[in-house]
């Protein structure tokens, strides 16, 4: 990759940091005042810019819905299924799912050990934060909505990437890709994701509110709380390539894959790292995998669909985000809330767009699942972590996505799939 596609995906993260640095400048210089009773003056200092975060939150409030729906129903409808390729896809998924929460489990064990906020943020009281549903109720909504109207709102996300992944499975049976609902699904598709980069732009001006507001408002304590965050996520990401991946591998592959797959995967990691986005490193996948001797047509269903629903990276950033919200309002993680924060983890990866900032949909699932009384102060929260994390978390999305081929060949051609290959 060429040095100046690199630095051309990475200049808009740049751009957004520095947005947030000069953000967190102004509101350090520029504290909002308090009362008497120590609670924040609204307007002040800082504060007053507020306004310039709010719009950008309500800009992609208006989008996510119709987002969600075109991109997910899309994928699935025009994938070309059969046979041989449901097995492929039954594979696939449920590989995902497994690798989805083995992630997750680590990183929810790490949290616990290594809260990222230990104390609660000033001025925002433990039990300010809202009740989340018991683990009956939350599976129900995690599939389902009482009534049709009632997918057409951002709090019922999950219940909305099921229906989409069902609707697309429906058009898939009709006909898929060459029917009139099949090319009006790719084409949506693809016209919300330019409706959605057309937004971005305004992002930086909306971090540098957010930041402003936020150190104005809690202090210079929520940047230790970051650093914190970061320095759990990032050293894992690499602890997981060379410990999880070289599992994954052998297990797939049997005798000699995990040296295959060391060979083979540096190209995809660099890719996914220089473009920030999972759906660009396909072509490097599927050349990778071309060159392991991964049939075809396994490579041609589960690289695709691994970019938008295999997100192990994505899956320790869920459990992050919760973890640091959760101690932002004075809470930590406890064992009986490893189930429902999993299950969130693992479900909320599937609606994960392959564009770099992932169209902040985790970021909504995660508000409307566990702080949807606080959407507007875990919402920014949540998606500085997000940007913060965004270059690991990809890498092990999308470079993940070709060891994974390995696991799927070994159900579908057999576990001595790799060493016919070899032998050849």
């Amino acid at each position: 990759m060429e040095k100046k596609s690199i630095a051309k995906n990475y200049a808009f993260l740049a751009v957004m940091l520095g947005a947030m640095i000069l953000g967190a400048i102004l509101g350090w210089v520029w504290p909002a005042q308090v009362d008497g009773d120590g609670s924040v003056i609204s307007g002040t200092g800082a504060t007053v810019l507020k306004p310039l975060g709010t719009v950008f939150i309500n800009l992609m409030f208006c989008v996510v819905v119709p987002m969600v729906f075109a991109s997910i129903s899309s994928a699935v409808a025009n994938m070309e299924s059969r046979k041989r390729a449901g097995k492929i896809m039954g594979v696939t998924v449920g590989t995902f799912v497994v690798t989805g929460a083995i992630a997750a489990v680590i990183m929810y064990v790490l949290m616990m050990v290594f809260p990222p906020v230990p104390a609660a943020w000033t001025n925002l009281a433990a039990e300010e934060i809202g009740e989340y549903a018991t683990l009956a109720d939350m599976i129900v909504n995690f599939f389902t909505a009482s009534d049709f109207s009632g997918l057409l709102t951002r709090r019922a996300m999950l219940p909305l990437i099921v229906f989409s992944l069902l609707f697309g499975f429906a058009v898939n049976l009709n006909g898929g890709r060459e029917t009139p609902v099949g090319r009006f699904l790719d084409d949506l598709a693809g016209v919300m994701l330019k409706f959605v980069k057309i937004i971005t732009y305004y992002a930086p001006i909306a971090f540098f509110g957010f930041f402003a507001d936020l150190v104005a408002t809690y202090g210079p304590q929520i940047t230790e709380n970051y650093a914190r965050a970061l320095a759990v996520y990032y050293p894992l990401c690499f602890v997981y390539i060379f410990t999880a991946w070289p599992l994954f591998a052998r297990f797939g592959g049997g005798k000699g894959a995990i040296g295959v797959m060391f060979r083979h995967i540096t190209k995809p990691a660099v890719v996914s790292l220089g473009t920030c986005s999972s759906v660009a490193t396909i072509p490097t996948n599927m050349e990778e995998a071309a060159d392991t001797g991964i049939r075809k047509d396994v490579a041609d269903m589960v690289l695709p669909l691994g970019a938008t629903m295999h997100m192990d990276g994505s899956c320790f950033s869920c459990v992050l985000k919760i973890a640091f919200v959760l101690g932002v309002f004075g809470q930590k993680l406890s064992l009986g809330m490893l189930v429902p924060v999993v299950l969130v983890a693992v479900l909320s990866s599937v609606g994960m767009s392959g564009v770099p900032g992932g169209g902040y949909i985790g970021e909504y699932i995660i508000c409307s699942i566990f702080f949807p009384a606080q959407m507007e102060i875990a919402f920014p929260i949540l998606v500085v972590i997000g940007n913060l994390v965004d270059p690991p978390a990809t890498m092990i999305n999308a470079a993940g996505d070709y060891v994974t081929c390995f696991i799927v060949s070994r159900f579908v051609d057999g576990k001595d799939w790799l060493q016919k290959q070899l032998k050849k």
